[in-house]
């Protein structure tokens, strides 16, 4: 990696570029689709479950690079995608992508990825790059492959620079379903795939989808619930027209602020009338700005399915203290310094300090900041699908 003043030279089997927006040149191979894409850099340490990860719409406006070297090793199939709408542009990655050697693999990861329009790198010191991003924060770039290695290194350089960047912007929007579904959807297991949502369940959840997984959905299934999707621009009386037993705030992808002149408008009507909410990630987020809190772009963010999280403050029980093993994703955070009172903090990253959950005294409103429903990652969390659900009676 060099600046701008000292490009290297374009190595001879070089097809594919890296370029970031202080001119730093990053020469590699490419796969999957071809042309360029400009995006946010992140990495993400998980060592498994890399088609959810690029398939997750919260990595919209993304580029992933996997600290973990091999990745693609075991393919990708229809079962592992965890939505249909716009996610991560690309991803970089250490070893060259080899055949698929897994027994439910259907397609090789370089085909998926170019059949989902997704640019890849490989052949990148993926340390080196991980270790800039930890000392200067997340830079944007454009990622691009050309198999005949032509490629306009100004020009790129010129749409990174250019690129406005994540902080400020509603992405929510674009990764939204069109209009209102109900989730049809089971949990897996392995031999029998997904199970079917049986449409009689009570008690009912309104899920407000801002760049949902759909592993969220089918875990609040598991957890005894019918479910109802709704856009993300979903108004209040709308929502309540549905006679929701409790709502539901997902994930998505952007600055919690710019989703929030939207949405939080309409959490802050709910919490209001005391109805149940349930908020992961970006819908944590605004479910604290609705109470009062105020939420800051992370340095670096979270990304992995190693993340540990403590449980803090009153109400735990024998449970205080304990720590559970979390997915993350998250490029913004919640500050807990700014909780006011009334919002008590339940959950810390035992990386940073981090304030990874929040409970609304005297209101049926928590989130946490960290992703319960796996997808890639460890089930020490499911719990928190079962305390919503359960507490909707």
């Amino acid at each position: 990696m060099a600046h701008a003043a000292t490009t290297p030279a374009q190595p001879k089997k070089a097809t594919g570029v890296c370029v970031l927006a202080d001119g730093t040149v990053i020469w590699g191979r490419g796969f999957g689709a071809v042309g360029d894409a400009v995006g946010e850099i992140c990495f993400n340490t998980s060592m498994t479950g890399y088609q959810e990860v690029l398939t997750d719409p919260s990595y919209a406006a993304q580029i992933v690079t996997f600290t973990f070297p091999h990745i693609g090793n075991v393919g990708a199939n229809v079962e592992d995608a965890e939505g249909k709408v716009e996610s991560a542009v690309g991803c970089i990655v250490r070893e060259a992508v080899t055949p698929p050697a897994n027994f439910r693999s259907e397609q090789s990861f370089e085909g998926w990825m170019a059949a989902n329009g997704k640019i890849g790198l490989s052949g990148i010191d993926t340390r080196a790059l991980t270790r800039r991003i930890r000392m200067s924060g997340a830079p944007n770039a454009v990622i691009a492959y050309s198999p005949e290695g032509q490629f306009d290194i100004p020009a790129l350089l010129k749409r990174a620079q250019e690129w406005a960047g994540i902080e400020g912007m509603d992405l929510a929007q674009r990764v939204s379903r069109d209009g209102q579904e109900n989730w049809e959807g089971g949990y897996w297991t392995l031999g029998a795939g997904y199970g079917r949502a049986a449409r009689d369940a009570t008690p009912h959840v309104v899920a407000i989808d801002y760049g949902a997984k759909d592993n969220i959905f089918r875990n609040l299934v598991r957890a005894g619930a019918r479910v109802t999707v709704v856009p993300a621009k979903t108004s209040f009386d709308d929502i309540m027209a549905l006679k929701p037993d409790g709502v539901f705030l997902s994930n998505g992808p952007g600055d919690p602020a710019a989703t929030g002149a939207y949405a939080v408008p309409v959490i802050k009507r709910l919490l209001e009338i005391d109805v149940p909410l349930f908020g992961i990630c970006l819908g944590h987020q605004m479910l604290a700005i609705a109470a009062g809190a105020k939420t800051t772009k992370m340095h670096q963010g979270h990304r992995g399915a190693n993340h540990p999280v403590q449980r803090v403050g009153e109400g735990w029980g024998e449970t205080s203290g304990l720590v559970e093993i979390t997915s993350m994703n998250h490029g913004f955070a919640v500050d807990g310094d700014t909780l006011p009172e009334g919002v008590e903090q339940t959950h810390v990253s035992l990386f940073d300090g981090s304030n990874c959950g929040i409970a609304v005294t005297g209101k049926r409103a928590f989130g946490v900041q960290y992703h319960p429903e796996a997808s890639p990652g460890p089930q020490d969390s499911f719990y928190l699908f079962e305390k919503f659900v359960g507490g909707l009676g």
